[in-house]
């Protein structure tokens, strides 16, 4: 496989947790939030570097992180921008020469697994474009401003985005480009690719790659740890 870069975005501070505490940096089984994230993309051999982009007040402990968990594959750590956007266009500036595939991740999504980052990376390779998702469980309602549902879409064609997406480097650099050129600010990086009119493919991942983003989503994800260290 071509070489691999990741850029983990963990700028955010995120308000639906309630504490004073950016989430990135809350404690999950012992360690950081973020320390979990990155230690899964440390632990994937087809991953070459890791480009950290984080709150410009947030360095030094990021590069103590780096240094204190053996974290040899983050090779910058970076200040990010107002909008995470920005932040990832930031995170493309910095990784090294020779990377052709590019995974966009975000910090608070510690439990995404190996198997499907390696999917979703091989992809990527293949097509140019690739994000992991889930299938919808639940009806989807289109719902207008004064609260009356306008349209029920077939379930069966909606899936969840979660990240990482990945890309072939040059296509999203490109897509930034574009984006910063018209001024356009997207959803998620796959957004922006899709303004290109380039595919991109839907790999299938796991219920369990939550962004935590409330106190209810960490006590999922200690159970989920204990979960899976329970299956070693």
């Amino acid at each position: 496989m071509a070489r691999c870069g990741v850029i983990v975005v963990a700028a955010g501070k995120g308000t639906r947790m309630g504490t004073a505490e950016s989430k990135q940096f809350l404690p999950l089984a012992g360690k950081p939030i973020l320390v979990h994230t990155l230690e899964r993309f440390q632990r994937i051999a087809e991953v070459d570097v890791i480009v950290l982009v984080t709150g410009a007040g947030d360095i030094g402990r990021c590069e103590t992180f780096v240094r204190q968990y053996g974290l040899t594959k983050v090779t910058a750590v970076v200040p990010g921008g107002k909008e995470r956007q920005e932040s990832v266009r930031i995170g493309l500036e910095r990784l090294p020469g020779g990377i052709k595939v590019v995974a966009v991740h975000d910090g608070v999504r510690p439990l995404v697994a190996e198997a499907n980052v390696k999917a979703c990376l091989n992809e990527a390779d293949e097509s140019g474009a690739a994000v992991l998702a889930v299938p919808v469980k639940d009806t989807i309602k289109v719902v207008d401003a004064s609260g009356r549902i306008t349209s029920t879409p077939e379930r069966r064609s909606l899936w969840a985005v979660q990240t990482p997406q990945a890309f072939r480097l040059e296509l999203l650099q490109e897509a930034h480009r574009l984006a910063e050129r018209d001024g356009f600010l997207g959803t998620d990086d796959a957004m922006l690719v899709e303004r290109l009119g380039h595919p991109v493919h839907v790999v299938e991942g796991d219920y369990t790659n939550i962004k935590i983003t409330t106190p209810d989503d960490l006590i999922w994800a200690e159970r989920i740890l204990q979960g899976e260290r329970e299956k070693r």
